[in-house]
């Protein structure tokens, strides 16, 4: 019988992955890294990217537990394995819709230490606490005191959109913080991690010392998988995988590659995979949207229900500064760092002449997932409607019936309503863009993306059809230009049937006018 190893799907415990045989992709090298060239930092990145497991390894090295790094290259680099005392405060098991919340949550870590170092009765705040608690712990062993602060920003990114509750957590959370920098000759190391870095709020302005390694190019890929990390411990799972789907190593890799890839923390750096994605693709051996079906988070969909930021222009990358995208500002007028720290963007490019950064998605299952999820912010189709709709698309195309195609495309702009359409033409190609985006899930599907080419041209097993739409021209013009551009002759000696689509829009309709199609 084949051996089946353990994938740590869910394990985010450094000690339960070693001891229990599960399978650990490597990353003490950066520990070791980290912990002699600095004491204070700082790591953003998005949900379910290895970030707790990452606190739970340094948790493991300063408690010098060196028989759970056995094998692992910190082997070989450390060779004193001292233990320190050591703070581990985890802020993401709670609900903060109220002050007390937060309150209860910090005094309850707060007292699990007392317990162990002991309690004045004059520290009664519960900065006043934690400052005592290092003190003691310091002064207790003779050395220095480890924090590692887990999804630091969880109660802010919670209360982002009320504001009396947002001012009192950062009020509560300054002060807290605040005791790293005054405590610092105490510490040895600090290690905060959160899916945002708030800039311009009180919380990090006592943190100024902190090193915000999130786009730093040595520590890009301190999260996530590289694909050499993948081939070298994943390499039988990835067989498994393609077997079960019938392709070889390398397609399946491939498909894996623009599934779940394609991340970067900094520019030109070394892509890595989505872990949380990888891991449950080897699993359950399929390539699914593992990381988007776990749910957009509540603060970003509120976040961007109440925003007038225009979507639509993250449909092909965006050019932004640093200073747009890497530092969270409370304002719903800007949810773009709020986006990208999300996980939903990436850096896809970076011009040093002018110092714009172009973002996009930065792979098959996020670009799908978010297109998905843009669906009922421009019509009345939901989230269930929208696969049910792409599947019939894909198959009245795969049939050759065009007509049953343009009228479930009808269907989309008739449920567009009015207060959402604008009348203009970027409307309906946001739209058209992003029905035809999702049918690439299926078949090979390509959306103009420069001059001289088709709107669209989608190729299924027997047929290519391209497509040209116009708004408030007509079909025939679409049609001419198809010809006069010659934007079938690519496509001449493919062996398919080629049909020529043109389509007009009217304003005045919202919707679909005409349509003519034309088999060469």
């Amino acid at each position: 019988m084949e051996q089946i190893r353990k994938l740590p799907i869910g394990i985010q415990t450094f000690e339960d992955i070693r001891k229990d045989g599960y399978l650990y992709v490597d990353k003490t090298a950066f520990v070791y890294q980290m912990v002699h060239t600095g004491k204070p930092y700082f790591l953003s990145r998005p949900r379910r990217f290895g970030k707790s497991l990452l606190i739970s390894t340094f948790e493991a090295y300063f408690q010098g537990r060196k028989d759970l790094f056995t094998g692992l290259a910190i082997e070989q680099l450390e060779k004193e394995w001292i233990e320190y005392p050591v703070l581990h405060l985890d802020l993401n098991a709670e609900k903060y819709d109220s002050i007390s919340r937060l309150d209860s949550m910090l005094a309850r870590y707060l007292s699990l230490w007392e317990d162990v170092w002991g309690q004045e009765e004059r520290e009664v705040t519960l900065s006043d606490r934690f400052s005592g608690i290092i003190r003691r712990a310091y002064e207790q062993t003779g050395r220095q005191v480890v924090v590692l602060i887990d999804e630091y920003d969880k109660p802010l990114i919670q209360t982002l959109l009320d504001e009396t509750l947002l001012d009192e957590y950062r009020r509560i959370l300054k002060a807290f913080y605040g005791v790293l920098k005054s405590a610092d000759r105490y510490l040895r190391f600090v290690f905060l991690t959160g899916v945002t870095k708030f800039a311009q709020v009180s919380v990090f302005s006592d943190l100024n010392h902190l090193q915000d390694i999130s786009s730093w190019p040595d520590y890009s890929s301190l999260c996530g998988i590289t694909k050499e990390e993948l081939v070298r411990t994943f390499t039988p799972e990835i067989e498994r995988l393609g077997a079960d789907n019938g392709m070889d190593f390398d397609t399946i890799l491939d498909k894996m590659t623009k599934q779940y890839d394609g991340y970067h923390f900094y520019p030109h750096c070394e892509g890595v995979f989505n872990p949380f994605s990888v891991l449950n693709a080897c699993k359950a051996k399929v390539l699914d949207n593992f990381w988007f079906q776990t749910g957009t988070p509540t603060y970003l969909v509120d976040l961007l229900k109440q925003s007038d930021y225009d979507l639509r222009l993250l449909i092909d990358g965006v050019e932004v500064t640093a200073s747009a995208f890497f530092e969270y500002r409370a304002e719903v007028k800007n949810p773009l760092p709020m986006i990208y720290q999300s996980g939903y963007l990436t850096i896809k490019d970076y011009d040093k002449d002018v110092l714009l950064y172009t973002l996009g998605f930065p792979n098959d299952e996020v670009r799908y997932g978010f297109l998905n999820f843009l669906v009922p912010y421009y019509t009345d189709v939901t989230d269930d409607e929208t696969g049910f709709h792409i599947a019939k698309f894909m198959r009245e195309l795969s049939f050759g019936d065009v007509d049953a195609f343009m009228e479930r495309l009808k269907v989309f702009f008739a449920g567009i309503p009015y207060e959402l359409s604008n009348g203009t033409e970027r409307h309906y190609q946001a739209v058209f863009y992003i029905v035809f985006t999702l049918m690439g899930q299926f078949v090979e599907t390509e959306v103009r993306s420069a001059r001289g080419r088709a709107d669209a041209v989608v190729k299924t097993g027997d047929y290519i059809y391209v497509f040209e739409f116009k708004l408030n021209g007509s079909a025939e013009e679409a049609l001419k230009q198809i010809d006069e551009k010659g934007y079938l002759i690519p496509y001449a000696l493919e062996g398919r049937k080629l049909l020529k689509v043109g389509v007009n829009f009217s304003k005045e309709m919202r919707n679909v006018d005409k349509y003519i199609v034309i088999e060469e």
